[in-house]
Order: C-alpha cells, then sequence, then structure tokens
C-alpha cells in the first residue's frame, strides 16, 4: 500500500467522526441561538468539536476491532449516540 493510498484510507475512516462532530457543534450553537439560551458555553468551539471528534475516533477504533471491518451500521449508531452523550455533557445539561 502506497503512502497516498493509507492516508485516503485514514481520511475516509476519520471522515464520518469529523463531520458529526462538527454538525453537532454547529447545530447545537444555532440552536442555542435560536433560543436564546441563556447557558453560558465554557469552551470554545473548536474545543468542543475536538473533545467529540476524538470520542467518536474512538468509538469508530472500537467497532473496527469488535466487528473486524469498518463501516457497519451499529457502529454508525453508537458514534451518532457517543457524540450525544459527550455534547449533553459538554453542555452541562446534566447539572439540571
Amino acid at each position: 500500500m502506497t503512502a497516498y493510498l493509507l492516508l485516503d484510507h485514514l481520511l475516509n475512516f476519520m471522515a464520518p467522526a469529523f463531520f458529526v462532530a462538527l454538525g453537532l457543534v454547529f447545530l447545537a450553537r444555532l440552536a442555542g441561538l435560536f433560543f436564546k439560551s441563556k447557558r453560558p458555553q465554557p469552551q470554545s468551539l473548536w474545543v468542543h468539536i475536538a473533545i467529540i471528534f476524538i470520542a467518536n475516533l474512538g468509538v469508530l477504533a472500537a467497532g473496527l476491532v469488535f466487528f473486524g471491518n469498518d463501516g457497519k451500521m451499529p457502529t454508525y449508531a453508537a458514534l451518532v449516540l457517543c457524540a450525544a452523550l459527550c455534547q449533553w455533557v459538554l453542555s452541562g445539561s446534566h447539572r439540571t
């Protein structure tokens, strides 16, 4: 496998984790503006994206190890649940 193909495989493996994290954080911030949320956001936008992205990569890696190949639907379902749980904890909603 050439370096180009390895980089292509790694980027395609990480893409769902990144775009789920990016979309979730931006939509959560947009919903906070739309519904006039008074709750302060403790971390910056990029810190939220980075934390959710790293957690999502862990879920994808666990799915790869568990199933033996990537791209299984239960792994993507766990990815969405993990991202939602991380967003819930990072936004401080668990304290109310």
